[in-house]
């Protein structure tokens, strides 16, 4: 999730449990810190593009070494404020706040690995979208009452509705997400697409416009099919549309280590293409859409894949029609979105 959801959540559950116990501030300062640290590996340069996006969100956000962690920066913390008869309440306190983190950010599709150093899997539940303000604004007015309220108890009171409404926030967007999922593959099955693999994911910044991108079970199909589903939108089949996902040079290229290397971390939602100046590209299609995706990867020449650093290729549609799309497409409008593909 992004910094203001992560700082927010962080706040809220140092505040959460260390109560009355000491200053508002110190924990809603500190809980705001742990909150940020396990994000400071993107300042970790890996040599290579890709390789900073598989390798982000690792050794930071297991839960193994942040359970580690946790009593060396709450022994920092209560010796700072000299309040080492609060150590265990601090440990307590910033052990959840440090392991919150992670799991916040698995309920994203990014692609979290929670569980080195036993597996280096990229948990991905997806059904947030990494910025949305109707999870992170109840956190915000929950920790900004708890540190303004002059009545502390009923300040305390607002961070836990707080912290309340955002846990019923992300159980509503599994729910939904389910619910989509169903809909999707119950259409799939009536088009007679053989779609095991099946995603989806919120478009930007809500939880009632939903992406579905299927991969087919033939690896030689030359397709992948993407449709967006509203909550809003009547009784029928989800309408998915066909693109190509480069089935011929996954073919040739699919056990390259770059290549490889993503698709694996992406469980298989890739695509391959190649650029006017020869380039191979690999875009990740769960972030972004048709044909625009935030991880997109030059490879280097095709008989050269991987002998070069991999570059990082952001393609983006237009924020301000995309949104007004968005907004048209809730309400049940199925014409298309401004970034038809090119």
């Amino acid at each position: 999730m992004d910094s203001l959801s992560q700082i927010a959540l962080g706040s809220a559950v140092a505040i959460g449990v260390m109560g009355r116990r000491t200053a508002v501030w110190k924990a809603a300062t500190w809980g705001a810190v742990a909150g940020t640290l396990p994000d400071l590996d993107v300042v970790i340069d890996h040599g290579d593009a890709l390789l900073n996006m598989v390798l982000h969100r690792a050794e930071s956000h297991a839960l193994f070494w942040l359970t580690l962690f946790s009593p060396l920066l709450a022994w920092i913390v209560s010796r700072i404020h000299r309040e080492g008869p609060l150590f265990r309440h601090w440990w307590l306190a910033l052990w959840l706040v440090l392991i919150t983190h992670p799991l916040l950010d698995a309920m994203t599709v990014y692609g979290t690995q929670l569980l080195l150093p036993f597996t280096n899997h990229p948990f991905g539940v997806g059904s947030m979208f990494i910025i949305d303000p109707a999870y992170t604004l109840p956190l915000v007015v929950g920790v900004i009452a708890a540190l303004r309220m002059k009545d502390a108890a009923r300040g305390l009171r607002w961070n836990v509705v707080g912290l309340v409404l955002s846990t019923a926030y992300l159980a509503w967007s599994a729910l939904a997400q389910a619910h989509v999922e169903q809909q999707a593959r119950d259409s799939l099955r009536e088009q007679g697409v053989a779609a095991e693999r099946v995603l989806v994911t919120p478009a930007p910044f809500q939880t009632l416009l939903w992406r579905v991108v299927a991969l087919p079970d033939d690896p030689a199909d030359p397709h992948f099919h993407e449709a967006y589903v509203s909550l809003f939108d009547g009784p029928g089949s989800v309408r998915f549309a066909a693109h190509d996902r480069g089935a011929e040079l996954m073919a040739a290229h699919g056990q390259t280590a770059p290549v490889s290397r993503l698709a694996a971390f992406a469980g298989g939602f890739v695509k391959l293409s190649t650029k006017p100046n020869g380039q191979l590209r690999i875009s990740d299609l769960r972030m972004g859409q048709e044909p625009d995706y935030v991880f997109n990867f030059d490879l280097g020449p095709l008989d050269a894949v991987g002998s070069v650093p991999a570059t990082q290729v952001s393609e983006r549609p237009p924020v301000g029609p995309a949104l007004r799309w968005i907004g048209r497409r809730i309400a049940g409008d199925e014409g298309p979105p401004p970034w038809s593909p090119r």
